[in-house]
């Protein structure tokens, strides 16, 4: 590790402005925004990432947090990018955290009070977004171009989602309009019907959807067990009321309890479908519904470099696309090719893919139509094994993706995140590894 930082001192030296004596002093500095900073230039202006944790998943309503307050998720990882890097939290420029379905501005007030639970002056800011599944990687770029654009040099990008105060979805009062225009009638769809509608659309099976779930639990289990997750997740102390008694105790939460490690093809077989009765899509091969949060702690290179902290990696590029809503699920098969050429790159560059697993049917899917190396892809399990907290998915991917190419060393330099996103969207990221 400190080699890697010395190699990053010595790269910080040659990137310095040149000197006011020279005859270039006249000339104007140019400076490349995240999407347009072709991998594989580095500038002491990039925008890294210095630390990522998460929460354990845990199961909705069952699981280790159901008894647990949503701000109480969010303060555990906020503290821990601040503790782990000993940085000032004031310091800290922004706070954006990507949170879908708690109500508007009561979670955005419970982010607000995690962050002082955390440690956090009121002199810094927070504000939520919501980009439906992508809200957790959209809360990472919009730090990095608030970063790149000079706004400040340090900033957190996050993701929570409490899925256990989850009762119904429910859009209220729909307008007549969306009857006159296909498009937006679809928006209202049920995610598990366009994942039949993708299913079906591309002739994908239900052998090939089991597969992939039953490789998802296998992977994650494999993971679990080998320790991989315990540089990236945050034990969590909290309460748990025992169901049977009610019986309230004190536990603490240190591993993903979503993960079923016996599951087989002939068990998912027995699965009945859930959106359509001839249909494909079943509770075993879509993702797990999910409570847990994740932190991104971001800021510029030469920031890091000064402060004598390793750099997991060097934020790339991002793009969000539009996909037709009916078929949200494609939405990675247009959006990874977008932010790899962004990048500079061509898919055969890319080392590691973390894909978030809405549903088998849209990864095997973006996997089929990309051509990409399975070998490559979730390499240590995805949603249907951890679970899909919406809005924290995205920070959660960063993560596991950087720890892994962290793990893989010289061999990964580039990986790319990237999920399906409600309504009709895809997103995607690229990161190279940073100590490259």
């Amino acid at each position: 590790m400190e080699k890697a930082i010395q190699r990053q001192k010595v790269l910080l030296q040659h990137l310095q402005p040149i000197s006011s004596t020279s005859s270039f002093s006249s000339q104007p500095t140019t400076h490349l925004s995240a999407s347009t900073c072709a991998a594989g230039n580095f500038s002491e202006d990039d925008v890294v990432v210095v630390a990522a944790y998460r929460t354990p998943l845990c199961k909705a309503k069952r699981g280790g947090f159901k008894d647990t307050y949503p701000d109480d998720l969010l303060a555990t990882v906020l503290k821990a990018v601040i503790d782990k890097t000993n940085l000032d939290p004031s310091e800290v420029g922004d706070i954006i955290v990507g949170t879908v379905l708690g109500p508007g501005s009561e979670r955005a007030i419970e982010c607000k009070m995690a962050a002082f639970y955390a440690g956090f002056p009121a002199t810094v800011p927070l504000r939520t977004v919501n980009r439906q599944c992508s809200s957790g990687l959209q809360a990472v770029a919009d730090v990095a171009a608030y970063i790149k654009s000079g706004a400040y040099d340090i900033g957190i990008g996050a993701g929570l989602e409490y899925m256990s105060q989850l009762n119904t979805l429910s859009f209220g009062k729909v307008n007549p309009k969306a009857k006159l225009f296909p498009q937006a009638g679809d928006c209202l769809l049920p995610m598990g019907v366009t994942s039949e509608n993708v299913a079906a659309r591309f002739g994908l099976t239900r052998l090939e959807q089991d597969q992939a779930a039953v490789e998802s639990h296998r992977r994650a289990a494999a993971a679990t067990a080998a320790g991989k997750f315990k540089d990236e997740i945050v034990p969590v102390h909290t309460r748990f009321v025992d169901p049977k008694t009610g019986e309230e105790k004190q536990i603490v939460v240190s591993v993903d309890d979503g993960i079923r490690p016996q599951t087989t093809l002939a068990s998912l077989a027995k699965l009945k479908p859930v959106f359509k009765a001839d249909g494909s899509t079943t509770a075993g091969n879509a993702s797990q519904v999910t409570d847990g949060a994740a932190a991104v702690l971001l800021m510029k290179r030469r920031i890091a470099l000064q402060k004598g902290l390793p750099i997991l990696g060097t934020f790339r590029t991002f793009t969000a696309v539009g996909v037709d809503p009916d078929i949200m699920g494609v939405g990675p098969a247009v959006a990874i090719p977008a932010a790899v050429k962004s990048a500079g790159l061509q898919l055969s560059d890319i080392q590691l893919f973390e894909i978030n697993e809405a549903f088998a049917s849209q990864f095997v899917y973006t996997c089929k139509k990309l051509g990409l190396d399975t070998n490559k892809v979730n390499v240590n399990g995805g949603a249907i094994a951890f679970g899909h907290p919406l809005g924290a998915t995205g920070a959660r991917c960063v993560a596991t993706l950087l720890n892994e190419m962290k793990r893989r060393g010289k061999d990964c330099r580039y990986g790319v995140i990237s999920m399906c996103i409600g309504s009709g969207m895809g997103a995607a990221a690229v990161f190279e590894r940073g100590d490259f």
